[in-house]
């Protein structure tokens, strides 16, 4: 049995004022700290990374999360997402599937497979099976297109097993989650 009506309060975040306790991480959401562009911006970067390890979860899924946004594709964004795609938490682990989607489908395949396997998944678990769309998740995402109590996830895992029926994603919507 699938569960998204009792996921951990942190996989639904929609709705609530959540911030990290970061006056860095704070600054990035606010656009006031460039992350490329010369050596300040890449020592940002760096910082960034190394926030995805923090040991305050809300400044390590925030990190993740802003990371996995960046359209920054390098060896070491990678290797920290693929780090925090095995973090002890869901949310920050769903947040690094959608990163590494985003760059790398093959990637991120597998561990989306793990997720969807779970009882229960963050959002961005079904954002990234969307991005993927692979075939070989349907099965897996068939079992959250149950109607629950929340119907935006229901939503998602819809769109996430339609892409996956046709090979490609199926929305073309802008990104809800930058809006905590």
């Amino acid at each position: 049995m699938v569960f998204r009506h009792s996921m951990p309060w942190h996989c639904w975040r929609m709705g609530e004022r959540y911030e990290p306790t970061s006056d860095f991480l704070k600054a990035i959401i606010a656009e006031e700290v460039p992350l490329f562009g010369d050596e300040y911006g890449e020592r940002n970067l760096r910082r960034l990374i190394a926030m995805t390890r923090d040991a305050d979860l809300s400044n390590r899924d925030w990190a993740t999360m802003l990371l996995s946004h960046e359209e920054i594709d390098t060896p070491d964004v990678r290797a920290a997402l693929l780090a925090a795609a095995r973090d002890q938490d869901d949310a920050v682990r769903a947040e690094a599937m959608l990163g590494l989607a985003r760059r790398d489908k093959v990637l991120a395949l597998p561990l989306i497979r793990e997720a969807l396997a779970g009882d229960f998944a963050c959002m961005a678990v079904f954002e990234a099976a969307e991005l993927v769309a692979d075939p070989s998740l349907i099965e897996a995402l068939a079992q959250w297109t149950e109607p629950s109590e929340n119907a935006f996830l229901d939503q998602l895992a819809r769109e996430a097993l339609a892409a996956c029926g046709v090979g490609s994603p199926v929305t073309s919507k802008p990104d809800q989650r930058d809006v905590r």
